[in-house]
């Protein structure tokens, strides 16, 4: 651990008074209520849209970023809008694809002091700056009406498990959840059902809240099946 972390600790534990206390979190809230403003207030105005997740680490070339590249650029042609986290890797290659069919390209970017600079495809009008990770959250899942999740370090899973949870809870309408490239995601579904079904922490029918795919086609036919099920449209 560096002194910076050290530093950040200590601040942490240090006593305030309560006007300090006050002071801090009053303006806290207002600039959380505002980046809620914000969201909603664009967002709303966008339009069906899929989300994609995937690695910010992901170079350009690598297969992955090529298969987000595709993904997001069939599922604009089939009317949606794509959203992404802003940044690099996957995120990137999810707004090149959207820019380059002519669809909606979104980003909801996060300000982080590594990783994340807000890539070059997304429309300038589109573009959301959050602080907040748990508001940008809210944004994904509220707005989208699917979730394309590409191979991804821990954000990724945690946008993964939070989109499973809130459909599982009824919180959420259940819209498709598509896993790409089922070499990656194997071992941790084979450990969901060994110890999560297993163990009866989940329900078998909680399997069904998501689908793993390989190809870009299989991708947008889990989405678009969906829409022909309840005889939806992307426009509606």
């Amino acid at each position: 651990m560096n002194n910076k972390e050290e530093d950040k600790i200590r601040s942490a534990f240090k006593a305030k008074n309560w006007n300090e206390i006050k002071t801090y979190d009053s303006w806290q809230i207002f600039k959380i209520m505002s980046e809620f403003v914000e969201g909603f207030e664009k967002m709303s105005k966008i339009g069906p849209c899929v989300s994609v997740f995937g690695s910010a680490r992901t170079k350009p070339g690598e297969k992955h970023y090529k298969l987000a590249e595709e993904i997001a650029y069939l599922i604009t042609k089939k009317g949606f809008g794509v959203i992404s986290g802003g940044g690099p890797g996957i995120m990137e290659a999810a707004n090149k694809g959207a820019h380059f069919s002519g669809g909606k390209s979104v980003g909801l970017n996060i300000n982080l002091p590594f990783e994340q600079d807000a890539n070059p495809f997304i429309d300038p009008d589109k573009l959301i700056d959050f602080d907040y990770f748990f508001v940008r959250k809210v944004m994904f899942m509220k707005y989208s009406q699917g979730y394309i999740v590409l191979p991804g370090g821990f954000g990724t899973l945690d946008e993964l498990f939070e989109a499973i949870t809130l459909i599982q809870t009824a919180k959420l309408v259940h819209f498709p959840i598509v896993l790409v490239d089922s070499n990656y995601w194997k071992g941790l579904i084979a450990w969901v059902k060994e110890k999560l079904l297993e163990e009866e922490k989940i329900s078998p029918e909680d399997m069904d809240i998501f689908r793993m795919v390989d190809t870009p086609e299989e991708a947008v036919a889990v989405i678009e099946e969906f829409y022909n099920k309840y005889a939806l449209k992307p426009n509606f």
